[in-house]
């Protein structure tokens, strides 16, 4: 997938026009691109359409319109598109009980380097989690890490030939095992090359 360039972007005038049929749009899309890891789990697989709207609100919100705060946003986001062998996600942890959340925070240490995907006959692959900076620590995990799976040329082509994928977290206090709705897997095949 190609990187966002600023000629992707709507100008700040433009996009409140455009907000909400644009938002619907990605809120649509978005729903093929969710993976539920259980109950408490989940795997929110980006693409350039999702930055996109990312970039798009961040512009909104912080009232950027110059050329270099543009870029900057473009370069925090742009990491997060898939590059054709690869998908990228975003692994959130889900517990709406503050309480609970903090505990199970606390018991989840090391979440992040269990989640795997699997193409249909072949080994897992585990994520290469938290790029840009270390959200975990001795103590607790973060609720949120990004993600990255490295698929092999060979997995690419199955995928695209109609593999199933399997998901799931191998953590001692959180296990899962899945088959990725068709949906979902449509989408995934979407992102490569």
């Amino acid at each position: 997938m190609s990187k966002l360039t600023r000629d992707d972007l709507y100008s700040l005038e433009k996009y409140a026009a455009v907000r909400p049929d644009f938002r619907a749009q990605v809120m649509a899309h978005k729903k093929h691109r969710r993976l539920a890891l259980g109950e408490h789990a989940a795997l929110y697989f980006e693409d350039a359409l999702t930055m996109q709207y990312q970039v798009q609100e961040m512009l909104r919100l912080e009232r950027i319109f110059e050329a270099e705060g543009i870029q900057d946003e473009l370069d925090v986001y742009n990491p997060l598109i898939p590059d054709g062998h690869n998908w990228k996600a975003t692994f959130m942890v889900e517990y709406s009980d503050a309480e609970a959340r903090k505990a199970m925070l606390a018991r989840l240490v090391g979440i992040e380097d269990t989640v795997w995907l699997r193409v249909q006959g072949y080994d897992k692959v585990f994520p290469i989690a938290n790029e840009d900076l270390d959200r975990s620590s001795p103590d607790k995990t973060a609720s949120v890490h990004f993600m990255r799976f490295e698929l092999t040329p060979a997995m690419v082509a199955a995928v695209k030939a109609g593999a199933a994928i399997h998901a799931g977290i191998d953590h001692p206090d959180y296990r899962v095992d899945l088959v990725a709705p068709a949906d979902l897997r449509a989408s995934l095949a979407a992102d490569l090359a």
